[in-house]
């Protein structure tokens, strides 16, 4: 069990601007859990839920500061913006007003720190880190879940023109010089780690550790035929995707797919389950196209997913096609092959090599729509027994190389790494001290 100085448990703060109960937030309550049985003292700076819709969640409201625990988790929670709109300014100030109040209210009220995790995005939790590595000695681990700029210039969230290339610059900088004073940098797929070496980050100080999901949850359950029939899904093909539906998402592809695929599988059906930004327009191109195969559901809650994963013949995953995206690891992808059903993936680069080596799916460019309905009608025709042994070899995959306890384990490493090196350079310190006093 580590220990830092005075046999303290090391306290390892989190900082991000997502955390549990919002959805996705898959470093969040699961890795704090999985450290606290380890013996770490975890701490978590974060703001009130409020994605995806942008809306806080009931039982909470816009206060100074909140602290609660979960799990055993103290979670210290300071204000922002709600917002997850295309509007610029609104994402922006999100974004900013989280920055704000996490580096000066949270880094007062949250307490001693011998490591730090920063969670980005957005890089703008950065200040809050640099705070608690300046101020309170902490080393920094800092994790990217999405690679800035790309990210938010591909979102379409800022106009093209002059704005945008100021934003490019500006953030390029800000990433930069985060990187330079993090002590580790963490990163979900080895494109990832390209990218940043790339960028004049040294390999050696780069770890790629993959996401997980929640495996209490997103595992093979029974299928629910009362759920099935409430949902449409009853006596149907289910292709189904599950989770945002914005401007990286292409989910205009999945449905141009859907009626493609409809004449040669007239049992196929295309189910979309979520909201998003794009919501409206998605909705409004099926109903344009005709596309009586597609159904929309809108967000069901955390705990009724994996019942809806086990009602799908297959689990769809897609992105659009810019080159960045083709080293990100959507979350989906380890959902999909956590829950044991096969996976129909568009995305380039990592995330579909994962999918191929386990066996657990199929893999089609992005953003074409008739390879992808091409693969639909692959998978329909296949036997139940072929598309069982398809999602069995997914899950095995996850559970070898994707879990929970692998990344833990590479967490654990790196933690009691810094930790121990924070411990000899404040004793080193202390030695100096006393002896320029003797």
């Amino acid at each position: 069990m580590p220990r830092s100085e005075s046999g303290r448990a090391p306290r390892v703060v989190f900082v991000t601007i997502t955390f549990d109960p919002e959805p996705g937030a898959l470093r969040g309550l699961p890795l704090a859990r999985w450290l606290a049985r380890r013996g770490y003292d975890v701490r978590v700076l974060t703001g009130f839920p409020q994605y995806p819709g942008g809306k806080v969640y009931p039982g909470y409201r816009i206060r100074p500061w909140q602290w609660e625990t979960m799990d055993g988790i103290p979670v210290l929670r300071v204000p922002l913006y709600p917002s997850h709109d295309t509007r610029a300014l609104r994402r922006i100030w999100t974004y900013l007003s989280f920055m704000l109040s996490a580096a000066t209210l949270g880094v007062a009220l949250v307490g001693r720190a011998d490591v730090v995790y920063l969670y980005e995005p957005p890089p703008t939790n950065g200040l809050a880190s640099l705070l608690l590595k300046w101020f309170r000695g902490a080393p920094v681990v800092h994790h990217i879940a999405d690679m800035w700029p790309e990210t938010v210039l591909g979102s379409g969230m800022l106009p093209a023109g002059r704005v945008q290339k100021v934003a490019e610059r500006l953030i390029g900088a800000w990433c930069r010089f985060l990187y330079r004073r993090a002590d580790v940098m963490s990163v979900l797929s080895p494109g990832f780690k390209r990218m940043l070496v790339e960028r004049g980050v040294p390999a050696e100080k780069v770890e790629v550790i993959y996401n997980w999901t929640d495996e209490d949850a997103f595992r093979p359950v029974p299928r629910d035929p009362a759920l099935a029939r409430e949902l449409g899904l009853d006596g149907k093909f289910n292709v189904i995707y599950a989770g945002n539906i914005g401007p990286l998402q292409g989910i205009d592809t999945v449905v141009r797919a859907a009626v493609l695929a409809a004449p040669r599988c007239p049992e196929l059906q295309v189910t979309i389950v979520g909201t998003g930004p794009l919501s409206d327009e998605v909705r409004s191109l099926a109903d344009e196209l005709g596309a009586t195969n597609v159904r929309f559901v809108p967000r069901r809650e955390y705990w009724e997913m994996p019942q809806i994963n086990a009602l799908a013949d297959v689990l769809l995953v897609h992105l659009r096609d810019f080159p960045f995206l083709a080293s990100t690891i959507p979350s989906k992808t380890q959902v999909s092959l956590a829950s044991g059903r096969p996976v129909l993936i568009g995305v380039r680069g990592d995330a579909a090599d994962l999918v191929l080596q386990a066996g657990g799916g199929v893999a089609v460019p992005p953003e074409d729509p008739a390879a992808m309905a091409d693969a639909m009608v692959e998978l329909a025709r296949m036997s139940p027994a072929e598309r069982d042994a398809m999602g069995r070899r997914g899950r095995e995959y996850y559970l070898r190389n994707l879990s929970l306890d692998i990344a833990g384990e590479q967490h654990d490493r790196i933690f009691r790494r810094l930790a121990a090196g924070r411990r000899r350079a404040r004793a080193r310190l202390g030695a100096r001290g006393r002896e320029s006093g003797d």
